[in-house]
């Protein structure tokens, strides 16, 4: 089966070449590496037409920044593999551990697999706590609505089979995404897999863009998608 890898990128010049070559030598051979950059403006989309194109499988440009819901959208109009992994384009999450993040859809358990930060004993950095009691305030309502018992609704690392994540319509187009896609694949009556993963999680100084503000969209999203939207 092949493995469709796509990256949302914006503004990420300090890791996006490394993040790219840890993707290449993750273990999972046959793969394709879709990037999409959402308008970054602090030198990445010159590392990725100088250094990147080549090393990967295609690279879409937009001409805005629209966010990383909006990335995806974009990202998942092109992917030809089996399976669809999303990586964000830091260095927080390991492409080393690709193989039991699909491994339960490979055997043909599972339709979607999240990688959860929060079970099982892999190393995690230790960082803030309002961040941790947020992510599992949002998990716990997201769960309350959907009836679905995930211990990481926010993690970035979601895979699913092509088939699935290509007849969801994504409606948003910043980190509400999260949200939006738990409630829609728990209304399809999925079977959803979770695997433990390592976090090496970033300061706001090294990077990190998720903030309070993307916390209080998602509690919109919870609300929206799983009573208002069906």
């Amino acid at each position: 089966m092949r493995l469709s890898v796509v990256v949302p990128c914006y503004n990420e010049h300090k890791t996006i070449k490394n993040l790219i070559m840890a993707v290449k030598a993750s273990p999972v051979q046959n793969k394709e590496i879709i990037i999409v950059d959402d308008c970054s403006v602090d030198g990445t989309r010159e590392i990725l037409k100088k250094e990147i194109e080549p090393l990967v499988d295609k690279i879409i440009y937009h001409d805005v920044n629209q966010g990383k819901g909006a990335a995806l959208r974009t990202g998942l109009k092109h992917v030809t593999g089996d399976i669809v992994l999303i990586q964000d384009a830091d260095l927080e999450y390991n492409p080393q551990e690709y193989p039991k993040l699909i491994s339960p859809i490979i055997e043909g358990k599972a339709d979607v697999v999240y990688g959860s930060r929060f079970i099982g004993g892999q190393e995690r950095r230790v960082l803030y706590f309002w961040h941790m009691i947020g992510n599992r305030f949002l998990t716990l309502l997201s769960n309350a609505f959907t009836n679905i018992n995930l211990t990481d609704m926010e993690t970035c690392y979601k895979a699913f089979r092509r088939d699935v994540i290509q007849q969801i319509d994504i409606k948003e187009s910043r980190f509400g995404f999260e949200p939006e896609i738990t409630a829609k694949v728990a209304r399809m009556k999925l079977r959803i897999y979770e695997i433990g993963i390592s976090y090496s999680g970033r300061t706001y100084e090294e990077g990190k863009k998720i903030n309070w503000k993307d916390g209080i969209r998602a509690i919109y999203c919870i609300l929206k998608y799983n009573v208002f939207s069906k």
